[in-house]
């Protein structure tokens, strides 16, 4: 009898839950109208938006699989970096290429992390000894419009046409 009823409690566990069921859960629900209300990001949004710390700046434009991404560091006295490349989003792995220079970031939606090492074909987008390594950026706006204007110390426009 114990085997029995050992045995049903096992199988009854084998089957899964319905998809309903956890998408109207409590925590479902209140997750969603954070994210409705805006004090949380939405993990699966598009990565679009403004990022900074001191002088360094990171913009990402664009709604697609890859999109445009910027980045400018400026410690004055000729010692910046400025490069216009795309980024792809994979979790919270961001692969940059800016055109020989390509390395991977971490993404945790409201923080960028530049590797601590960044490949030495990285080094031609920096004058003086300005590098891009470990750049770490916050997250300053979601807007479109706001990340197409970030320009490099030179003036150029990083993701915007």
């Amino acid at each position: 009898m114990r085997r029995a009823l050992l045995l049903a409690l096992t199988l009854g566990g084998c089957g899964t839950e319905p998809s309903n069921a956890v998408a109207d859960s409590p925590g479902a629900r209140l997750e969603a109208a954070a994210q409705t209300a805006g004090i949380v990001s939405d993990p699966n949004a598009p990565l679009q938006g403004s990022w900074a710390r001191d002088t360094d700046r990171v913009c990402v434009f664009g709604t697609g699989k890859t999109s445009r991404v910027g980045v400018s560091v400026d410690y004055g006295e000729d010692q910046t970096c400025a490069a216009s490349g795309t980024v792809s989003r994979s979790g919270d792995v961001l692969k940059l290429a800016f055109g020989a220079c390509t390395f991977d970031a971490r993404f945790d939606g409201d923080r960028i992390v530049f590797p601590a090492e960044v490949p030495a074909a990285c080094e031609s987008l920096c004058t003086g000894r300005a590098s891009l390594a470990a750049v770490t950026v916050d997250r300053l706006s979601e807007s479109r419009s706001e990340a197409a204007t970030l320009r490099s110390s030179g003036g150029k426009l990083l993701c915007g046409n």
